[in-house]
């Protein structure tokens, strides 16, 4: 069994797993292989939430997902995302984790593309039990539109808050979010956020969920609701998924920050 701290979150960007520049899914396997090794030496109670990257941005995008309820289109994605999470669990499951795959096509239901209910119950006990559930961006059920692209950005702050974890962490393909001359920012708050804005960008290739800025938004939302801090990190460069895991604060931190 696993310890008993509370529990972790780590989001791997799809950017960092696949290349998105490409049209169609194309992974990084020698990446993949080194995150899986470097979650493997960790004893966290975990919930791994993966990017869909060159898997999900461009079809959704080429079915215009965002604008229209396309069944085929939804399916097409869904099935895409589906296989990267494959990917990732067998690299997790190769590498001694008891990983498994949860898509939120089957248990999260939407309402105008912001998540309205997600069954929670089999997450918590997968946690309880040892393994380690690996979520993803996906397109899900929605209430008004049919269906609609749910970004793991969004999946992570919403399981943060629900099962109380203690500890986010968000590995992009970048050292933390920027400053204008290139430096990483330490922290984001609401205080400081609209001078900061001013240098987040979105994504250079294909992303249909926000880019960098929407995953700062998500998480100072997140610490508003439930004072929880998160870091966005470098997970291109190894021994970060590691050193975050291990309790190493890297990165951008974001919070709420009142002192």
């Amino acid at each position: 069994m696993k310890n008993d701290d509370g529990i972790t979150i780590l989001k791997i960007g799809g950017s960092v797993i696949t290349d998105k520049g490409k049209d169609e899914g194309t992974p990084k396997p020698e990446e993949i292989k080194r995150i899986a090794g470097e979650i493997a030496g960790s004893d966290s109670r975990l919930i791994v939430v993966h990017g869909a990257g060159s898997y999900g941005h461009p079809q959704a995008k080429r079915y215009d997902l965002n604008g229209k309820f396309d069944p085929m289109g939804s399916i097409i994605t869904h099935l895409s995302v589906k296989d990267l999470n494959r990917l990732i669990v067998d690299a997790l499951n190769d590498a001694g984790v008891n990983a498994i795959g949860v898509h939120p096509m089957n248990c999260i239901v939407s309402e105008d593309a912001r998540i309205k209910d997600m069954f929670l119950e089999h997450i918590h006990t997968m946690v309880d039990n040892s393994f380690v559930p690996v979520l993803h961006g996906d397109v899900v059920m929605d209430r008004k539109l049919g269906t609609s692209v749910l970004s793991g950005d969004q999946i992570v702050p919403y399981l943060a808050h629900s099962l109380k974890a203690e500890r986010i962490g968000i590995g992009s393909a970048e050292n933390g979010v920027l400053d204008g001359n290139g430096r990483t920012v330490e922290e984001i708050t609401p205080a400081n956020f609209e001078e900061i804005k001013k240098f987040i960008g979105g994504s250079a290739s294909t992303d249909v969920t926000g880019g960098m800025l929407g995953k700062v938004l998500e998480l100072l939302n997140l610490s508003e609701s439930s004072n929880t801090t998160s870091y966005i990190f470098n997970a291109g460069q190894a021994g970060n998924v590691s050193g975050f895991l291990s309790g190493k604060n890297i990165g951008t931190a974001i919070s709420k920050a009142e002192y």
